[in-house]
């Protein structure tokens, strides 16, 4: 039985998020519907990030047994035939991949990105999409802050009270500041891991440092802290992408 991995591109808005929920439709029920349409049967799929409603992805990856061996392009366009309809997720490639892969665990970094647009009009076409921040920021200082965040912590204070994470200690290779294109304002983080609501709150205390109301040292006792209480606030979901995903060369 071959072993596909997908590589999927989604709109976050649509959905309860990505694993299936009793409470609404998730991408990995849509996805799953769509694979029965095209194999005729019932298939679990795994995916290497469990986004949360709201959040996109731009490269998430997912594996799945498939009883029949397909050629991979017939994977991809036949699941996309049936998940137009849907409108909110794309199979952006299909591979065969030995059965030892595993979307999630053979995982070696992700790479999420969030994108802020800062203007003080608010977003049309981009509703949904970013997060919205009228006020300047001062883009230099968040980044000069971010970087206090870097290396091996207890992260603590940075995750959800609702996280199921054995242990908070992480270890962030990337948390990068950068002016986007026109009015935004991307962040860049990479780990081999996150906690749950770990970026969002990330971007929530840098959101504070930007205006000015937090320091970087403000930030780092946040982090020493291991508090809660002691972080910003969970910025929305909106702008938040699960941009990429590496593996070791097969």
């Amino acid at each position: 039985m071959p072993r596909y991995r997908l590589t999927l591109e989604y709109d976050g808005a649509a959905y309860v998020g990505w694993q299936r929920q009793k409470n609404g439709i998730s991408v990995q029920e849509t996805v799953e519907t769509a694979l029965k349409s095209f194999c005729g049967d019932d298939v679990t799929l795994f995916g290497a990030g469990r986004t949360d409603a709201g959040v996109h992805a731009t490269g998430q990856v997912a594996h799945v047994d498939i009883a029949k061996a397909w050629p991979t392009d017939t994977v991809r366009d036949a699941l996309n035939a049936y998940l137009r309809e849907e409108g909110g997720v794309a199979v952006l490639a299909a591979e065969i991949v030995p059965d030892s892969f595993d979307a999630r665990f053979s995982a070696r970094q992700r790479h999420y990105l969030y994108r802020i647009l800062n203007r003080r009009p608010p977003p049309t076409v981009l509703k949904g999409h970013v997060w919205w921040v009228w006020k300047g920021l001062d883009v230099e200082a968040m980044d000069r802050a971010a970087k206090r965040l870097l290396g091996t912590h207890d992260f603590n204070a940075f995750r959800s009270v609702n996280c199921q994470a054995k242990s908070s200690i992480r270890t962030l290779e990337r948390l990068d500041v950068i002016r986007g294109p026109g009015d935004e304002i991307h962040i860049h983080a990479s780990a081999r891991s996150f906690l749950h609501n770990q970026i969002r709150s990330f971007a929530g205390s840098l959101k504070l440092v930007g205006e000015g109301r937090w320091s970087a040292d403000d930030l780092a006792a946040a982090l020493a802290s291991g508090d809660r209480k002691r972080c910003g606030p969970v910025a929305p979901p909106d702008g938040l992408y699960l941009a990429r995903i590496d593996y070791d060369a097969a």
